[in-house]
């Protein structure tokens, strides 16, 4: 197979969406086993003893909030993709909807991973690993926690990230000019020269999940509160109040960066009509946010 075969195969993984939820189950499965087979490991991973439990993990850090995680069905579709097998599928029954039944995984200790010809390209050619990476990183996420997933999947290759999609050239600028080049949490607004450092235009919803590059969904923030808010730490409300998850929590710096903006509105824009709109709040809240809010 053609090394821009398999590229093709990956961009164009089949996901479940619904009204602009996020499903990255097949991404994460797919870092997670690219991880393995860089650090040496063997191709088919246990679903029973190693994925079901570290999918999750991984769902539940960098997924949307859900009652509940499920491993099975991005390990179980991932073989119409023409990227994976699982063993021993023959004997695991199947839903109405044509998915496993975990206990069937669980009970016959099937394991799966890419096929043959796939982990052996992946394993002689590190240029074609680091690009598939960086293709569903960029696909998936924001910029900011790329780095984060990398760690969480084993991947310690010395990779920069890029993005490939296409932005508006002018949406960080728009974004802190209507600031007023400081962040909207804590409005940090250090210069070096005339140029702002370590000032970033967040999107509120995710260009990865069409969030559009307009001022009301974005937002001027540093780079720590800029990935605090990619990972959900913390959120708005309607009010534009920040509100911090009472999964967030530590000592150096918790109380300094999180807890004294508890509550607080934000830095507003200079014009009301750059005001974050309550739709990309609202999305925000439901596939970012992670834990509760804590009490005000």
């Amino acid at each position: 197979m053609k090394k821009e075969q398999i590229l093709q195969k990956f961009e164009t993984l089949r996901q479940w969406g619904s009204s602009g939820e996020r499903a990255p189950h097949k991404p994460l499965l797919v870092l997670y086993a690219i991880g393995k087979l860089l650090c040496g490991e063997d191709r088919l991973i246990s679903y029973k003893d190693d994925i079901e439990d570290n999918l999750k993990n991984l769902l539940r850090e960098f997924g949307p909030r859900r009652d509940a995680y499920y491993a099975h069905f991005p390990f179980w579709r991932l073989q119409n993709d023409g990227v994976w097998e699982v063993t021993n599928a023959s004997n695991i029954r199947q839903t109405a909807s044509g998915d496993a039944y975990v206990t069937d995984l669980r009970e016959n200790n099937v394991s799966g991973g890419f096929n043959e010809t796939i982990s052996e390209q992946l394993q002689n050619d590190s240029d074609l690993a680091v690009e598939i990476i960086h293709s569903l990183l960029d696909a998936h996420f924001p910029n900011s926690i790329h780095e984060d997933i990398l760690q969480s999947v084993g991947i310690e290759l010395p990779l920069q990230t890029f993005d490939t999609r296409t932005r508006t050239s002018n949406f960080r600028t728009s974004i802190l000019r209507a600031y007023e080049y400081r962040c909207a949490v804590c409005g940090f607004d250090v210069k070096l020269g005339d140029s702002s450092v370590a000032l970033e235009a967040s999107h509120i919803k995710w260009q990865r999940a069409d969030g559009p590059d307009i001022e009301v969904n974005g937002l001027a923030l540093c780079s720590l509160h800029h990935k605090l808010f990619d990972r959900g730490a913390f959120t708005l409300s309607r009010q534009l109040q920040i509100l911090v998850s009472d999964d967030a929590h530590g000592t150096t710096g918790f109380q300094e960066w999180l807890m004294d903006f508890h509550g607080e509105k934000i830095n507003f824009p200079q014009r009301r009509s750059y005001y974050p709109e309550e739709e990309f709040i609202g999305w925000h809240v439901r596939e970012v946010f992670q834990g509760e809010y804590r009490e005000l």
